[in-house]
């Protein structure tokens, strides 16, 4: 443990700052399909008692219209987002009728590649961009990257957390600069060790033939209808994500947040050759909102982002440059198969004392030799994470998965017990505890434990997932929506329908002079 380390645990654990790590907030999105009964991708129209996808502010849909997307208000306690995220899936299944929320991160029976519905979002120009942006995404990456699902965790400490450690360090610079610097740091320091999360919680080891059909790859068959790997952990984060040539050449810098919004800068305005021979229109229609190595900046596919919410007339990295980093969105995440919101509590305590581990220890700057050695460690942990006696490399060095892992947990759990100074419950410590169990164990990890019962039922990816759809869908419909509960969301459907009628009724101008300002950055706040 680094002197570093020690003194800023110590520093907030003193009765004067102890409150401060309980003013930070933690918010989730959690993406899933709609599918039939039978698994199939359900092809109809996101479900207009659900509101409007464009204005909604916690259900919406993501890549595919079949993708929907629940997203959390940022709340001090991920307890409490938990509470608020079992409390939308059980709205929205009063809606689905007999559809079903899919319960994996990979998709499973998937229609062919043009009839996979690209998310709509209504005839305003912002939601026609929204639509054009995936049609773009399609062209690139195909449409069945569309239907990968994951969650996505958000989390921030308290500005105060920031203002104390500066003063205490005596750190120059601004309270802003100070503390977007630290976030970059933590997102250093995750890029590190971000493979343990792989190994711990991925939760894709297999998936449908269908999904690569057409596509050259080195998995395994485990039936008729199933691919996988024997020690993957997520095949989701793997090179059968989003990917790409174009992607494969972007390696933002994070050793300052300069340099972060300089290389996604010139990536969201640098034109790629392949993009540009398609061109931005087809027959007359969008097809991509430019041709440029990314579209927007959100489109580069990281396993974090650092990020501001922003106001009228800004693009993310511009907010970023203006004020600073205000939060970080872990997006590595896979859905667990086996919990009904596809997340539990225990999972969210460790991710809350990992990042603040993240966060507080010393956090170098990057080479691009240990940067090279970040991505091939966290390759090696979701193809092969399991693998007995498997080698990572740290410092240039050979290290056991394990025994790194270990190391790892002993010093997130200076953190831990911080977090549970606050709570004198003990949660965090427990989570941890848990993990190591999963360290000397590698049968009690969700990947291992899916791949068991696909052995042991003799059964395919799309049986397993299907059945676990079920038994989520069960105990949500078990479990229905208070009174209170439901007029609050029908009041946010009808709210968010009557916003978006409301924008197609007052825009101006056209779709292409619409663009352009896109271009220029001077629309409005919502994000794309």
């Amino acid at each position: 443990m680094t002197d570093h380390y020690t003194r800023r645990l110590a520093l907030l654990g003193q009765e004067q700052h102890r409150g401060l790590l309980g003013q930070g907030l933690r918010g989730i999105e959690r993406e899933t399909l709609r599918v039939e009964p039978d698994g199939r991708l359900a092809l109809t129209p996101h479900p207009r008692a659900l509101g409007s996808a464009l204005t909604h502010p916690q259900i919406t849909t993501d890549y595919s219209e079949s993708l929907l997307e629940f997203i959390t208000p940022a709340e001090h306690d991920i307890a409490t987002a938990l509470t608020e995220l079992d409390a939308i899936h059980r709205f929205v299944y009063t809606k689905l009728g007999d559809e079903l929320l899919w319960s994996q991160s990979m998709p499973a029976h998937l229609p062919a590649e043009e009839q996979i519905p690209i998310a709509w979002y209504g005839t305003s120009h912002m939601g026609t961009l929204k639509h054009v942006y995936r049609r773009g995404l399609a062209l690139r990456y195909g449409k069945r990257m569309q239907c990968i699902a994951g969650i996505h965790y958000n989390y921030s400490l308290a500005e105060g957390v920031w203002q104390t450690l500066q003063q205490a360090e005596g750190a120059s610079g601004t309270a802003m600069h100070f503390q977007s610097e630290s976030y970059i740091a933590l997102v250093r320091n995750f890029r590190r060790y971000s493979w343990l999360l792989m190994y711990l919680f991925g939760a894709s080891p297999a998936l449908s033939k269908c999904f690569l059909d057409g596509r050259q790859h080195r998995l395994e068959e485990l039936d008729k209808d199933t691919l996988y790997l024997p020690y993957a952990t997520s095949l989701r984060m793997s090179d059968l994500g989003y990917t790409s040539e174009a992607q494969a050449r972007l390696t933002p810098q994070f050793n300052s947040l300069d340099s972060y919004i300089k290389s996604l800068a010139r990536a969201v305005s640098q034109p790629y050759p392949p993009y540009a021979e398609i061109g931005t229109h087809r027959n007359g229609e969008w097809v991509q909102i430019n041709t440029n190595i990314l579209q927007i900046e959100n489109e580069y596919y990281s396993t974090i982002r650092p990020k501001r919410v922003i106001n009228s007339g800004e693009r993310p990295i511009q907010a970023l440059s203006a004020r600073g980093v205000q939060y970080i969105e872990v997006r590595c995440m896979d859905i667990d198969p086996f919990e009904p919101m596809g997340i539990n509590l225990e999972t969210s305590r460790f991710l809350d004392a990992f990042l603040l581990f993240c966060a507080l220890d010393d956090s170098p700057v990057t080479s691009d030799e240990e940067s090279l050695e970040n991505t091939e460690n966290f390759s090696r942990a979701v193809k092969e994470g399991r693998r007995p006696g498997l080698q990572l490399r740290r410092d240039g060095n050979p290290v056991g998965l394990q025994t790194w892992g270990k190391e790892l947990l002993q010093r997130i759990g200076s953190a831990a017990t911080l977090l549970d100074a606050q709570r004198s419950d003990g949660a965090h410590a427990a989570s941890l505890a848990k993990q190591n169990l999963k360290l000397e164990s590698v049968e009690l990890t969700p990947s291992a434990q899916v791949l068991a019962i696909l052995r042991e039922n003799q059964e395919s990816f799309g049986s397993f997932a299907l059945r676990q759809s079920k038994a989520h869908a069960a105990y949500f419909l078990a479990h229905p929506p208070s009174s209170e509960e439901r007029s609050y969301f029908e009041t946010l459907a009808a709210t968010s329908l009557s916003e978006q009628e409301s924008l197609e009724r007052s825009q101006t101008g056209d779709f292409d002079t619409f663009v352009a300002a896109y271009r220029a950055s001077t629309l409005g706040n919502m994000s794309v």
